[in-house]
């Protein structure tokens, strides 16, 4: 059953090197059903400059294949009205910059009441976006997964955190995490499913002509990428 006060107001938060499909997966799951749904979409980041998905692992390839999104507020101006907030991951938030490529988010985030009791009833992470939730300690005790190509890395970083091997997505009470990339596409259509119905997610996935993973707790990629 839809839940009986339909969130309208999401926001994504981005950083330097932040996944393309971690953000855009999602969001156009959501674009789509604001045909049905009134939603307003906040993007923020640091500043208002574009936000590139360039990251440390081209620049040593030497590619340039990176699109950016441009921010509607930053962290410091933003919207006090969110309703469920969407953290991507990326390469970003590894390797020699990570700290300071995510190092905003960190600190925006842990000025937010993120339990569910304030106006954001709902925090969704894809891929290594739940280790840089992690890092404010809201992880800490709870059921969560991330990138199975990553997940032995930020189950040694963050050990306080029960991080489920095989989940495709994990729930545990307000914050949803999901594994890599691709994933947050199963992500956003369950949420939308537990939120909105799931007679909407069901419409919204076929309109977007995408066969949807219904199960939560099997992700094949956690044998593919030795997390199991």
């Amino acid at each position: 059953m839809p839940s009986p006060t339909l969130p309208s107001k999401i926001a994504i938060l981005l950083f330097p090197g932040f996944q393309l499909l971690d953000a855009a997966g999602p969001l156009d799951a959501f674009n789509l059903l604001s045909n049905q749904h009134t939603l307003t979409l906040y993007i923020l980041a640091a500043t208002l400059d574009p936000v590139s998905t360039q990251h440390w692992q081209l620049d040593e390839q030497g590619s340039n294949v990176a699109p950016s999104i441009v921010p509607t507020h930053t962290f410091a101006d933003a919207p006090t009205d969110i309703d469920m907030l969407l953290l991507p991951g990326g390469m970003g938030a590894r390797g020699p910059k990570g700290e300071e490529n995510t190092g905003a988010v960190v600190q925006y985030l842990k000025t937010l009441d993120l339990s569910g009791a304030g106006s954001i009833k709902h925090v969704l992470t894809v891929c290594t976006g739940s280790e840089v939730l992690a890092r404010t300690g809201l992880l800490d005790g709870r059921n969560a997964t991330t990138n199975k190509r990553a997940f032995n890395d930020v189950k040694a970083k963050h050990p306080q955190v029960n991080w489920v091997a095989k989940a495709r997505w994990v729930v545990d009470g307000n914050i949803w995490t999901s594994s890599g990339i691709s994933a947050g596409m199963d992500l956003a259509f369950a949420w939308m499913s537990e939120v909105f119905g799931e007679e909407v997610a069901a419409y919204v996935a076929d309109r977007s002509e995408y066969e949807r993973n219904v199960e939560s707790g099997n992700d094949r990629f956690a044998e593919r990428w030795g997390a199991v």
